[in-house]
């Protein structure tokens, strides 16, 4: 007489634990959701000819963080200072200079500002003494960083950093077709100024003299 009512209790505690199951797997796991990226290192640096492999982390929902090891996508925003491989990551140093790399994946996007060097280079300079007059514009000075075989002109906009001495808002320098072209106002003062370039990683730094005349 209660044979077919165990029978269907017994189906429905089966049905009970069968369905009790699902949701509890299906709550505990979950696939997290990704919700932010950043690039490793944040700051990367490579020398002209070298190449540096970068990472991407990835941050989910649930607080956990990992290296993404696929489904990213890479580009550079300035390939003639430094590419990398759209699917691997590898930054490759082309010339002295900084580049925007971004990193892809899931709609997702992180950047980061890559710098191109050339360590351990010699500097020189063409010419080494230059005259201008007031109101004028100097010839171009050609800064060069030299290492190995590779040489490259170096300017105050692919890393250089160019100081007047004494100091002056009178007389400018800036960059110009890989040179420094630098200009008088009325009101420089007459005088002889020292143009000291420097470069990260140079073994020297190299100086120029313009002499300011009426």
């Amino acid at each position: 007489m209660f044979t077919g009512r165990k029978l269907a209790l017994s189906v429905a505690f089966t049905v009970l634990v069968a369905l009790a199951t699902g949701v509890s797997c299906k709550g505990f796991f979950v696939q997290p959701t990704l919700t932010s990226l950043a690039i490793n290192p944040t700051a990367p640096s490579v020398d002209v000819g070298q190449q540096e492999t970068l990472s991407v982390y990835g941050t989910y929902d649930d607080g956990s963080r990992s290296v993404l090891s696929s489904g990213v996508s890479w580009s550079s925003d300035t390939p003639t200072v430094a590419t990398v491989g759209a699917s691997t990551g590898v930054l490759a140093g082309v010339a002295p200079g900084s580049a925007g790399i971004t990193a892809s994946a899931q709609a997702l996007s992180a950047s980061a500002s890559a710098t191109v060097v050339l360590t351990g280079a010699t500097l020189a300079v063409t010419p080494t003494t230059e005259t201008v007059a007031l109101s004028g514009t100097a010839a171009p000075f050609t800064f060069t960083a030299t290492a190995g075989s590779v040489v490259v002109d170096i300017t105050t906009d692919n890393g250089g950093t160019l100081t007047i001495t004494p100091a002056s808002t009178d007389l400018t320098c800036t960059p110009s077709g890989g040179t420094e072209v630098c200009s008088a106002d009325s009101s420089t003062a007459l005088g002889a100024y020292t143009l000291t370039m420097t470069y990260p990683g140079a073994t020297n730094t190299i100086s120029a003299t313009l002499t300011v005349t009426d």
